[in-house]
């Protein structure tokens, strides 16, 4: 194993009804958690999402209706996932932008608190366009040598995810082999305080706004000025993760 290890790292993948954070819900889940010995442990569970699965998704995924008819609800199985990944570096395709805010607002909707606070996170499609500007299926012809195999399910994404992040270390020594590294080399272009890259990071490593109006200015200033504007976002179509951050923020101009 390339990967040098000082806690265990979890590469997961979601699967789900559709693509919108906070609506649609997860309907697949798969971990491969990788201990520093290098052995390995399995978690995959198929979820009943307590909604219709759009037959258009189902046609990418392959999971339909009644597929998850009898499946677990989220919220049975949801500590059981936080259990699994307590302690854990994390590691996906897309993470960043999708699979952990995802996973953070759908246990949130059943009650459950995930915190990734703490853990480096490794976004391997960030290391690929890095390295090479490609998809899941070219990043497996390219690193490893064969075609993906049963492309959008959920365990067989997340062996070539973890593959794939093998060969990487393989093929550009300039990688650092620790969590801690990667982490922060996957973390692609402007650096953000939240996975949705709604509030961005400038030169002096304070929290600005990455969209609309106020764009660059910081967001302490804004919600000083405009205190209505927090209150904006909060009843606003955000992730949890970004509303999160935005109150920490609103907080600390209220000490």
């Amino acid at each position: 194993m390339n990967l040098q290890l000082s806690k265990p790292l979890a590469t997961f993948d979601l699967e789900a009804t559709g693509l919108t954070i906070g609506k649609d819900r997860i309907v697949e889940i798969a971990i491969l958690k990788v201990m520093p010995d290098g052995s390995q442990e399995v978690f995959e569970k198929r979820v009943n999402p307590e909604m219709p699965i759009p037959v258009e998704v189902s046609e990418i995924h392959g999971i339909y209706d009644f597929d998850v008819l009898n499946e677990p609800k989220l919220g049975e199985i949801a500590k059981e996932i936080v259990a699994f990944l307590e302690g854990c570096d994390l590691a996906g395709y897309n993470c960043n932008k999708y699979d952990i805010p995802f996973l953070i607002e759908d246990l949130d909707r059943v009650g459950v608190d995930f915190n990734v606070e703490g853990r480096n996170i490794i976004d391997v499609q960030n290391i690929f366009h890095k390295m090479e500007q490609r998809t899941l299926s070219a990043a497996m012809k390219f690193y490893c040598g064969r075609e993906l195999e049963n492309a959008h399910t959920a365990m067989a994404d997340v062996q070539a995810t973890f593959d794939i992040l093998e060969a990487q270390l393989d093929r550009y020594p300039e990688l650092e082999k620790t969590p801690e590294f990667l982490s922060e080399f996957a973390t692609f272009g402007t650096k953000t305080l939240d996975f949705a890259r709604r509030i961005g990071i400038n030169e002096n490593d304070e929290a600005v706004f990455n969209f609309g109006k106020h764009k660059g200015v910081l967001v302490t200033d804004v919600f000083k000025k405009e205190p209505g504007y927090y209150s904006w976002i909060m009843n606003g179509d955000f992730a949890k993760d970004t509303k999160n951050k935005f109150t920490i923020l609103w907080k600390s101009i209220k000490k």
